[in-house]
C-alpha cells in the first residue's frame, strides 16, 4: 500500500495534513521527528511531508531529504529544509499569521490553482535560497513564499494549505501526491475493516475482552470491529455515570441489544460519579476524575465476569491530539479516555482500533461494517458527558437544566430538518446567573448557552448559522419549560480559538 509519512516536529497541524492526504485517497500516517529511518522508509513510502515546531531543530535528521522520494516542507518544514540545504531564514515576531495574496509560478505543484489569499506565516522568510532551489511563489512581503528543487524532488511552502481557510489546499496536496509523488490513490477508511479486525485478533489472542460503550459512533464502531474479531469473548459494558442526556441510557441499550444484537451489561454508577465530583470546578480535574472512575468501574465489572485482559475504547485521532499524546503536541484538554486515564490499571492493555482515524472516517468505516445508518450518524457525545457542559461545580439542579434544555434544542433542530446537516448541537450551563422577569416577578436564574457547529474532523469547526426564527423558538421554549433558567445565548465561537465543548 502506498503511503505518505507526515513527520511531526511538534504542533497539531500534522493531523490535519494527514487528513487532507487521506481525503485525496492516499493513506497517510503521522510519525514523530524522533522516528527511526527504518520506520519512515518502510513499505510503500511514496512521499514525506515535514511540519510543526516553533524553533528550527538543531539536530534535523537530514536523511529525511535523502530517501529518494519527494518531500514537501510546510512552514516550519520549509525552514528546516532551507537550512539543511545551505539556505538561511530570517525571523520576525512569532506567529504573525495572516491572509496574504500569493502569486504562483507555472509549476506542477500549483497546477490548477488561481492564487487566492493563503494563510501565511509572515514572521519567517527564506533570506538565502538553498543550493539548487528556485522560488516558485511569492507574496508582497515574501519573494520566496515557496521553493523547489525539481532535481532532488524537494519542495516547500511557507503557507498552510491544510487549514480550512485555504480552499485550494486540497488541490496542492493532490498535485504533490499524484503529479510529483506518482501515487495512484484508491485508499479509503472502508477498506480498513479487514485489516483492523485482523489486528485486534493478533493483539488479544484468546484473552477475554470488555468494551466501554458510550452509545456514540466511536465506541459503536470499535465494539463492532472487536466483536467481528473475537465474537462472544467480547462483553460490552454501558455505564450510567449520572451525566447522560435525557433518556440516553434507555436509547443506548435499545440500540445495542435490539439493532446490533450485542451482549450489553448496564451499570448504574451515577451516585458514585456525582459524589466524586462534589466541589470540583477545574475542567481538567473533572475529566481525570471521570476517566479514573470509569476504569475502576470497568475493572470491577470485569472481575464479576471472571476477569478480562483488555479494555476496548473508541479513542479517535482528535482525542489523542488534544490530550497532547502526539509527540510535541500541546495539551488542549485531557480526554477521559486518553489523558484522563489513571497510570495503574488492572488490564493488560487497551484495544483502540480507531485511534488513527478522524470522525468522518469512523462513520465511513461504520457504514462499511454494516452498522445501521441512524447509529452511525448519531449525535456525538463526549465521554465525560454533561460534566463538560456544566461550567464550574456540578450539581443535580444544573444537570437537570442542561438535560431539559438540550432535549428541547435537539428536538427543535430535528423538527426543522437540520439534524443531519449540523455536525453537533447542544446546550451548556454557563455557570452565570442573570436578572430576569417571569410572571411579573423578578428572577435571578441560570444562563443557558446554545452551541451548534459544522466540522468533518473535530479539529476545526465553524459555527452553524441557525435561522433566527429557530433560535427564538428554542429560547422561548427553554425559558418557559426549564425551571431555573431565565436567559438563553448563542455561542458563535469557532475552533480555534475555542473548543467544541466549553470545558
Amino acid at each position: 500500500m502506498e503511503r505518505i509519512v507526515v513527520v511531526n516536529f511538534g504542533g497539531q497541524y500534522s493531523q490535519l495534513i494527514a487528513r487532507k492526504v487521506r481525503e485525496c485517497g492516499v493513506y497517510a500516517e503521522v510519525l514523530p521527528c524522533s522516528a527511526s529511518r527504518e520506520k519512515v522508509s518502510g513499505e510503500g513510502l511514496a512521499g514525506i511531508v515535514l511540519t510543526g515546531g516553533s524553533d528550527v531543530a538543531s539536530e534535523f535528521p537530514r536523511w529525511l531529504l535523502e530517501l529518494g522520494v519527494p518531500v514537501l516542507g510546510i512552514d516550519y518544514g520549509m525552514q528546516v529544509m532551507a537550512i539543511a540545504k545551505g539556505g538561511s531564514v530570517q525571523r520576525g515576531e512569532p506567529c504573525e499569521f495572516a491572509h496574504s495574496e500569493i502569486t504562483y509560478s507555472p509549476h506542477p505543484l500549483f497546477a490548477g490553482m488561481t492564487g487566492e489569499p493563503v494563510w501565511m506565516n509572515n514572521s519567517v522568510r527564506v533570506a538565502k535560497l538553498p543550493n539548487g532551489f528556485a522560488a516558485i511563489a511569492a507574496t508582497g512581503q515574501n519573494p520566496a513564499a515557496a521553493i523547489a528543487n525539481d532535481e532532488t524532488k524537494l519542495y516547500a511552502v511557507q503557507f498552510h494549505p491544510e487549514v480550512h481557510h485555504t480552499k485550494e489546499g486540497k488541490k496542492l496536496f493532490s498535485n504533490f501526491l499524484f503529479t510529483i509523488c506518482g501515487c495512484t490513490g484508491g485508499w479509503s477508511p472502508a477498506k480498513l475493516a479487514d485489516e483492523l479486525i485482523a489486528a485486534v485478533r493478533e493483539q488479544v489472542g484468546d484473552a477475554p475482552v470488555i468494551s466501554a460503550l458510550s452509545g456514540g459512533v466511536d465506541s459503536s464502531v470499535a465494539s463492532v470491529i472487536v466483536h467481528k474479531a473475537i465474537g462472544d469473548r467480547l462483553k460490552c459494558i454501558f455505564v450510567d455515570h449520572g451525566l447522560l442526556r435525557h433518556n440516553e441510557a434507555r436509547e443506548v441499550l435499545a440500540f445495542y441489544r435490539d439493532n446490533l444484537g450485542m451482549d450489553v451489561r448496564f451499570v448504574d454508577a451515577s451516585e458514585r460519579f456525582l459524589t466524586k465530583l462534589i466541589g470540583v470546578t477545574d475542567p481538567e480535574r473533572k475529566r481525570k476524575i471521570i476517566g479514573e472512575e470509569f476504569i475502576r468501574v470497568f475493572e470491577e465489572e470485569a472481575r464479576k465476569l471472571g476477569g478480562a485482559d483488555y479494555l476496548v475504547q473508541g479513542t479517535i485521532y482528535p482525542d489523542i491530539i488534544e490530550s497532547g499524546s502526539v509527540s510535541g503536541g500541546a495539551v488542549v484538554k485531557s480526554h477521559h479516555n486518553v489523558g484522563g486515564l489513571p497510570k495503574n490499571v488492572d488490564f493488560k492493555g487497551l484495544v483502540e482500533p480507531l485511534k488513527y482515524l478522524f470522525k468522518d472516517e469512523v462513520r465511513e468505516l461504520g457504514l462499511a461494517l454494516g452498522i445501521p445508518e441512524h447509529l452511525v450518524w448519531r449525535q456525538p457525545f463526549p465521554g465525560p458527558g454533561l460534566a463538560v457542559r456544566v461550567v464550574g461545580e456540578i450539581t443535580r439542579e444544573k444537570l437537570e437544566i442542561v438535560r431539559l434544555s438540550d432535549h428541547i434544542f435537539r428536538s427543535e433542530i430535528a423538527a426543522a430538518g437540520l439534524d443531519r446537516s449540523i455536525w453537533q448541537y447542544f446546550t451548556v450551563h454557563t455557570g452565570v446567573r442573570s436578572v430576569g422577569v417571569k410572571n411579573d416577578a423578578r428572577t435571578y436564574d441560570s444562563v443557558v448557552a446554545l452551541r451548534a457547529v459544522h466540522t468533518t474532523d473535530a479539529m476545526t469547526v465553524e459555527v452553524a448559522e441557525l435561522p433566527y426564527s429557530l433560535l427564538r423558538r428554542v429560547s422561548s421554549r427553554i425559558i418557559a419549560e426549564v425551571p431555573g433558567c431565565n436567559r438563553v445565548v448563542y455561542d458563535i465561537t469557532t475552533k480555534p480559538p475555542g473548543t467544541i465543548e466549553w470545558e
